[in-house]
């Protein structure tokens, strides 16, 4: 089979109508006159710029291109490349992916430097390519991003005792601040964080990642380095600067160990200054299997069977964080073929799903959730998904829909399954058109699971917890509890990852009725009882009983930790 024969990088160029053949004829010349390649010589001659070319070479060579101005990068495995190398042969490791290093370099043709890293790391390479002076300035900025956060404020707080201009120098634009921002980032990211608070104090900035659910406290920075800091936030994040008054909102997207991360980015007006939070949206936490989610046997058989159902509502409650998202994104996902159309509202789109219509809501313009619903209903959806239901216009519509034929899922706060169905008649809406509309109704929360590294077991859990969680004497008799030491592998906390406790309560005709007469929230609690459903107490027993949580955080999140103390 012949061959393919690769594209001349002067015809690239002139395909994309960055030069003209003329101009491809004199870059040949001068290049054969001084003896280097045509790239370099349209460079030199004002042809084409430096990134103009990089990209040419990139689709010559069928490469990936990275625009390291663009897309910041947080190289996660520097210390496979000793920093010589790195900064002789301009090479930058970004992360194993696939049994493959992805590595970044600036000559397609640099076959030789190859050869080495493959023999000296002994790993498959999948090299991307970058520009010379844009590589040559990130490598002089970020070759030591891999020391820590403490080392690093540190340094910089040397330097600046060094040198009596330190503040003038120190802004958002700095090579230390911009490394101390990269680096906040990529150590959240490492340390499997959802969040990280920036938060100015009276006399320092505390740093905070957010880890299963806790917060945990990194090391303080310097107050005078606070507006440089928080602005390096918002620059990446495309807020306005000019504006410290009110709250702004932005995104950035960043390549960390070679995967592409969304962050969502506030900030707040405080006191001491401007507050940021950055929301840490990775891909594969809203692609988990369902069975990931947490369910035992027969909430998983149950919740399958809910979720295939041809109409109907089907909500999910619980308090912010409590991973109701998660949960209906794991549905749709499911859910996703190519015979149904899916169409989904949300408040905002925070995570991308092909197959998936996804619509943001924007309310500043008109679109809000109501206004999206209705236009929805034209699109011949089977199932839609409503991110909130906040008021008694967004629920009408909702279960309109479910009535018309449509598979509804949304989310509600409640504290409970069983006050979902109050909650709804209280926002307005008819007894009847809640009775006859909602299939299921399932409350959750999130619970830390044991870290694996650590799992020990635990001698003597205290009796009153175990009493306030509803343990009889004879299941203790015998009964082996675990717990998680702390580890290096969980930062010392004994957890690692958390799953969710469910209660699925399934509409029956007793609820029904109940529903329909406006019944007081303990007499539908007590028929969802009587007809099977597990609380969110009793899920998390069972998870206790099976070595996956601890009594301790199983009152934690059921909040009953008031009646341990009493």
């Amino acid at each position: 089979m012949a061959r393919k024969q690769r594209r001349r990088l002067g015809e690239i160029l002139v395909k994309w109508g960055v030069v003209t053949q003329s101009g491809v004829d004199e870059a040949l010349e001068h290049a054969r006159g001084e003896g280097i390649r045509i790239g370099e010589a349209l460079i030199a001659l004002g042809l084409a710029d430096e990134e103009d070319v990089t990209k040419a070479l990139a689709t010559q060579y069928d490469m990936e291109y990275i625009d390291l101005d663009r897309n910041v990068v947080v190289p996660t495995d520097l210390h496979l490349i000793p920093d010589d190398i790195i900064k002789r042969h301009l090479v930058l490791p970004l992360g194993r992916e696939n049994e493959k290093l992805k590595i970044v370099i600036t000559d397609p043709l640099d076959l030789e430097t190859l050869d080495m890293l493959r023999f000296r790391l002994n790993f498959e390479l999948e090299p991307c390519l970058a520009s010379k002076s844009k590589m040559r300035n990130y490598v002089e900025q970020f070759v030591r991003s891999d020391m820590s956060l403490d080392h690093q404020v540190h340094l910089m707080e040397e330097n600046e005792g060094d040198d009596d201009d330190g503040d003038e120098r120190l802004d958002e634009d700095s090579a230390p601040i911009i490394r101390l921002v990269t680096m906040i980032i990529g150590e959240a990211v490492k340390m499997r964080a959802s969040d990280i608070h920036i938060e100015p104090m009276t006399n320092r900035v505390r740093v905070r990642y957010r880890v299963d659910g806790v917060c945990r406290e990194r090391d303080n920075i310097p107050k005078r380095m606070q507006g440089p800091v928080i602005n390096r936030f918002k620059i990446m994040a495309g807020i306005d600067l000019a504006e410290r008054r009110m709250p702004g909102d932005g995104r950035i997207k960043m390549n960390i160990a070679g995967s592409d991360i969304d962050f969502r980015v506030s900030s707040l007006p405080s006191y001491h200054g401007e507050s940021v939070v950055l929301r840490i949206l990775r891909p594969d936490s809203a692609k988990l299997g369902i069975q990931a989610l947490g369910f035992e046997a027969e909430n998983h058989a149950q919740f399958q069977r809910i979720i295939r159902r041809p109409n109907g509502v089907f909500l999910v409650t619980g308090p912010t964080g409590s991973g109701k998202t998660t949960t209906l994104y794991a549905a749709i996902n499911e859910l996703n073929r190519p015979d149904r159309k899916i169409i989904t509202a949300e408040d905002p789109v925070e995570y991308n799903f092909t197959g998936i219509n996804q619509c943001q809501v924007n309310e500043t313009i008109g679109l809000t959730f109501t206004a999206i619903l209705r236009s929805m209903l034209r699109q011949a959806p089977n199932i839609i998904l409503v991110g909130e239901i906040r008021d008694m216009e967004v629920a009408e519509v909702a279960i309109q829909a479910a009535l018309t034929g449509h598979l509804v899922f949304s989310t509600l706060h409640t504290n409970d399954a069983a006050s979902a169905i109050t909650r709804l008649i209280d926002m307005g809406v008819k007894p009847f058109l809640v009775a006859s509309s909602i299939q299921a109704i399932m409350g959750q929360r999130l619970i830390r699971i044991i870290c694996p590294e650590c799992k020990e077991e635990y001698p003597e859990p205290d009796p009153r917890i175990l009493r306030v969680l509803g343990f009889r004497p004879e299941e203790i008799k015998n009964r082996k509890f675990y717990r998680g030491r702390g580890c290096n592998a969980c930062g010392g906390s004994g957890y690692k990852g958390r799953q969710g406790i469910f209660e699925l309560l399934e509409m029956t005709n007793s609820i029904r009725e109940l529903a329909f007469n406006r019944a007081p929230l303990n007499e539908i609690r007590k028929a969802a009882r009587a007809s099977g459903m597990r609380s969110l107490l009793e899920d998390g027993r069972t998870k206790i009983i099976n070595g996956v949580t601890t009594p301790d955080e199983l009152v934690r999140i059921t909040q009953a930790a008031d009646l341990v103390s009493d």
